[in-house]
């Protein structure tokens, strides 16, 4: 009795993590045929790693790069393929600072790229995002993308400040 107990909670515990799965793999194809199109945009720049980016404005060429221990103020946006907005500083009148390293690793890598004053849309796919992971309104293997402005970097303390 106990292993057909057994037998039956494995089924169905498979059975329940199948649909995840399968929509998963699907969202995953999604994002791919994404971001091989949206690699021929008009404007749009493709990194090594994957991560797409389109310069919106550029502050001027003297501002600072942040580093990964920095803090870094940002006005931001970001949204899925649908259009669907699930976070705004906008929204909430008010820019966000937070530290660079505690990001996803798409705007970490980003934002090592950018200054003061810029703007830029990302496009970040999966692996650079939340990868395979639901979070909250952001379905696994989504592709999000972002309209970042930088607006200031605060170094760490002890960083030398040398562009």
């Amino acid at each position: 009795m106990r292993r057909a107990f057994a037998a039956l909670c494995a089924v169905l515990l498979v059975a329940g993590c199948a649909p995840h799965k399968k929509e998963a793999i699907e969202a995953q194809a999604v994002a791919d045929a994404y971001m091989a199109k949206n690699a021929t945009a008009e404007g749009v720049k493709t990194l090594p790693s994957g991560l797409q980016y389109k310069i919106v404005h550029s502050g001027p060429a003297t501002g600072m790069h942040p580093a990964p221990a920095d803090e870094v103020k940002v006005h931001y946006e970001g949204k899925l393929l649908t259009g669907e907005v699930f976070d705004s500083s906008y929204e909430r009148g008010a820019p966000a600072s937070m530290p660079l390293n505690a990001l996803i690793p798409g705007w970490i890598e980003a934002l090592q790229l950018m200054r003061p004053g810029d703007e830029w849309v990302l496009y970040v796919p999966p692996k650079l995002g939340y990868g395979d992971e639901d979070k909250g309104r952001i379905p696994a293997n989504s592709v999000m993308i972002f309209r970042i402005e930088l607006i200031d970097v605060l170094p760490a303390p002890g960083r030398v400040m040398n562009g």
